[in-house]
């Protein structure tokens, strides 16, 4: 696939500046991926998830065009909200494996964990490390009074990930053709 223009490696300074900003984001490590800033060469792996039939429940972004956009925006809040788009990859062979989202979009009344994979990496409890720890982060690091998902019903998916991950239907949380599932805080082990 030929690179589009915009999707270009920056150079000169411009390189230099994105891997300072690339560094400083946080950087979590599970039992078997690190999420990381993403960086530009990611967006492929974007752009294939949210335009695929899988990605139907992702984003109304279709197109690669509006694949960049939205990759944009979220990659953004890191700077803006301090916290966004998270590239998950395998701890071993630094394989992009999918994405996680701590974000706040336009319109949603709360804050948001979403998690896309793709389809090589889906099943094998990879989304549930990643997910778990964005959860995690959220409450304790961030400090966020609430965190919900947003699914479309019928992402079946998503669903048991959520609910895995200790969320519950929310029936007045729903959203804009969305159902809201709640996470609690998790409890904080006591070791004392």
């Amino acid at each position: 696939m030929s690179i589009l223009p915009w999707e270009a490696r920056p150079k000169g300074q411009a390189a230099v500046a994105v891997e300072r900003i690339g560094q400083s984001l946080p950087r979590i490590a599970t039992q078997r991926t690190v999420m990381r800033g993403p960086y530009i060469e990611d967006f492929d792996i974007y752009a294939d998830i949210v335009t695929s039939d899988r990605g139907r429940f992702v984003s109304a972004q279709r197109t690669r065009e509006g694949a960049w956009d939205d990759f944009l925006q979220l990659t953004a809040s890191w700077i803006l909200r301090g916290a966004g788009l998270w590239t998950v990859e395998d701890q071993h062979d630094k394989q992009v494996l999918g994405f996680v989202l701590l974000g706040h979009e336009t319109g949603d009344p709360e804050p948001e964990l979403s998690f896309f994979f793709t389809a090589e990496a889906e099943g094998r409890g990879l989304a549930f490390e990643a997910a778990t720890s964005a959860r995690n982060n959220a409450y304790n690091a961030l400090s966020w009074d609430s965190l919900v998902s947003y699914i479309e019903p019928g992402n079946d998916r998503a669903i048991r990930l959520a609910e895995r991950l200790g969320a519950f239907h929310d029936p007045k949380g729903d959203h804009d053709g969305t159902l809201c599932y709640r996470y609690p805080r998790p409890e904080i082990p006591d070791f004392g």
